[in-house]
C-alpha cells in the first residue's frame, strides 16, 4: 500500500487537509494510505508527500525547520528519490528561493522564485485576497485533469510566489494583476489556493495529484 505523508509542523489547516486526503484516498482504486507525521523515516520512505501551510512565510519555515530532520527526510524522498510532492498556500510559497515578508527568508529553493506581497491594480481590490476566483491558463498538468477552463478555487492570502521561470506556473489567477496559483516542476506541484476548503473541484485536484505519475 502506497503512503501520503503529511507533513505535521503545527500548520493550521492541517487537519482540514487530512480529512480531505484522506477522502481523496478511499475513492481511489489503488490503496493509498494518508500519514500525518513529522517523523523523518516515515516522510523519507513516503510515496507522496504533502506541505500544508497558514500564515507568514517566515513563521512556517522556522516551524519547518524546527522539525529535526524534516527537510532532510523532504529532500531524500522528493528530490532524490522522485516522490510527488504537493505544497498548499504557505507549502507552496516555501518551494520559492526566498520569501520577502518580515525580511529576507530563505526557501526550500526549489521552484526558483520569490514570495513578495500582492499589490492589485484597481479601486475595490483588498489584501488579503479572499474568497472564490478562476484559474486562468491551459491547466495542461495532470493535476487539472477534468477540472474546465476557469474553474474556481478558494484563496486566501496576502503573498504570492512569483516564479523566475514562467514554464513552471501551471495555472495563473488575476487580483488587480495575475499571479501564479499552481506551480509545477517535475515532480514538485504547489498550488496557492486551498483545495481542501474548494468544493468538489479542490476534491478533484486532490484525487488528481494521488493518482499523478510525474
Amino acid at each position: 500500500m502506497q503512503t501520503v505523508a503529511l507533513i505535521d509542523y503545527g500548520s493550521g489547516n492541517l487537519p482540514s487537509a487530512d480529512k480531505a486526503l484522506r477522502k481523496a484516498a478511499a475513492g481511489l482504486t489503488t490503496p493509498m494510505t494518508v500519514v500525518t507525521t513529522d517523523d523523518p523515516d516515515v516522510i523519507a520512505r513516503a510515496d507522496r508527500v504533502v506541505l500544508p501551510g497558514v500564515g507568514a512565510f517566515a513563521a512556517c519555515r522556522a516551524a519547518l525547520q524546527a522539525r529535526s530532520g524534516v527537510v532532510e527526510a523532504m529532500t531524500e524522498a522528493v528530490r532524490r528519490r522522485g516522490a510527488p510532492f504537493l505544497g498548499v498556500c504557505v507549502g507552496m510559497q516555501l518551494l520559492a528561493s526566498r520569501g520577502l515578508e518580515f525580511g529576507l527568508t530563505p526557501g526550500l529553493d526549489w521552484v526558483a522564485g520569490d514570495v513578495r506581497l500582492l499589490e492589485p491594480k484597481g479601486p475595490g481590490l483588498k489584501i488579503p485576497h479572499m474568497g472564490w476566483n478562476g484559474l486562468d491558463g491551459a491547466l495542461s498538468s495532470p493535476l487539472f485533469e477534468s477540472l474546465g477552463a476557469g474553474v474556481h478555487m478558494y484563496f486566501t492570502h496576502s503573498f504570492a510566489l512569483f516564479a523566475e521561470d514562467e514554464a513552471d506556473v501551471a495555472a495563473w489567477t488575476d487580483h488587480g494583476g495575475a499571479f501564479a496559483a499552481a506551480v509545477v516542476k517535475g515532480n514538485v506541484a504547489g498550488v496557492q489556493f486551498h483545495p481542501e476548503k474548494s468544493q468538489g473541484a479542490g476534491a478533484r485536484l486532490l484525487s488528481n495529484f494521488l493518482n499523478w505519475r510525474p
